[in-house]
């Protein structure tokens, strides 16, 4: 148990120290804050289209930081002889690998933590025609980008510590500190003089998100045992396209919701991972009564027996390969 936390622990610091990570969690948190400072006059849909769009931004940063990630983790590590290293220690392959896939669970989770944060604030922000930019919001958003990365600058030049993981940790606690001062500080106004508030129901939609990034993690991991980044990115890119429209593609090969039509189509249908499963953000205007915690839980039932099926094909895979 000591060697696993061991190498989970150092692959998530390994994770954490990448430039392309910090880039990444900068560039989508900044970029989910923009998306609520344009008008969009959509008469009324404003929140739900800031809500909707702070979402997607929040999967496509997951789905690259996942690739991106696993790609880091084990396929350079393959490729450089460090994983031959590790292996000649009295550690074996599978635990290698569940180890590595707890690192990258635990960098994903930061990064979509990150992105709940600016995601939460974006819903504050968010306004009608009738109303404006929240520009004291943006402003302390900003702020709080502004002094993490200040902390890792000054971290690195007078304590020699790394400047990446250290603007990642910094960016958490700014971050989350300029969001309760936004909410607790701050006023955006609505139409018809009504305060906005923040949507709460954002939380279990992005844990929703990191359920879905757990699969494409195992996927990317398993893919990383045999291809680099760029083939590991295009066949994760493939099975995400794939998986958006596994329902209509089941039901054209002539399988029905019921569980009929031909075995294979069925099978077909439960191997492609399913995201319709995880997005559920028509959900938060139209109040459907299957979104709420206990529907959670039941995602959580199956991401733990795709992961599961996931990361015993990517051991099966890595157990074969040449590692000299």
């Amino acid at each position: 148990m000591r060697q696993f936390i061991t190498i989970a622990t150092n692959a998530f610091m390994e994770l954490v120290r990448q430039p392309v990570f910090l880039l990444l969690m900068t560039a989508s948190a900044l970029f989910e804050i923009f998306l609520a400072t344009p008008y969009y006059f959509a008469f009324g849909d404003e929140p739900k289209l800031v809500k909707n769009s702070v979402l997607a931004v929040m999967l496509l940063a997951g789905l690259f930081g996942a690739v991106l990630s696993a790609s880091a983790s084990l396929a350079r590590e393959i490729r450089a002889g460090t994983a031959l290293a590790v292996l000649s220690k009295p550690v074996g392959r599978a635990q290698f690998l569940l180890s590595k896939y707890a690192g990258l669970v635990a960098a994903l989770t930061l990064l979509t933590y990150v992105n709940l944060v600016a995601a939460l604030v974006a819903s504050r922000m968010a306004f009608d025609a009738y109303s404006g930019t929240d520009l004291a919001a943006v402003g302390i958003f900003a702020a709080g980008v502004a002094v993490a990365y200040a902390l890792g600058g000054f971290s690195n030049f007078f304590l020699r510590r790394p400047f990446v993981s250290d603007a990642v940790f910094s960016l958490v606690v700014t971050l989350t500190v300029a969001a309760l001062f936004i909410f607790q500080f701050t006023k955006q106004m609505q139409s018809a003089g009504e305060i906005a508030h923040v949507d709460w129901r954002l939380v279990p939609a992005a844990i929703l998100i990191l359920f879905a990034l757990c699969i494409l993690a195992a996927l990317a991991l398993a893919c990383s045992t045999r291809f680099d980044m760029i083939p590991t990115l295009a066949i994760c890119s493939a099975l995400f396209l794939v998986g958006l429209m596994s329902d209509y593609l089941y039901l054209k090969l002539g399988g029905t919701m019921d569980g009929g039509g031909p075995w294979w189509a069925s099978v077909l249908y439960t191997l492609i991972p399913n995201w319709q499963n995880f997005w559920l953000a028509d959900a938060l205007e139209t109040g459907k009564s299957t979104f709420h915690w206990g529907y959670v839980g039941e995602a959580f039932a199956y991401v733990v027996g795709y992961v599961g099926a996931a990361l015993a094909v990517a051991v099966a895979l890595f157990e074969e390969r040449e590692l000299s």
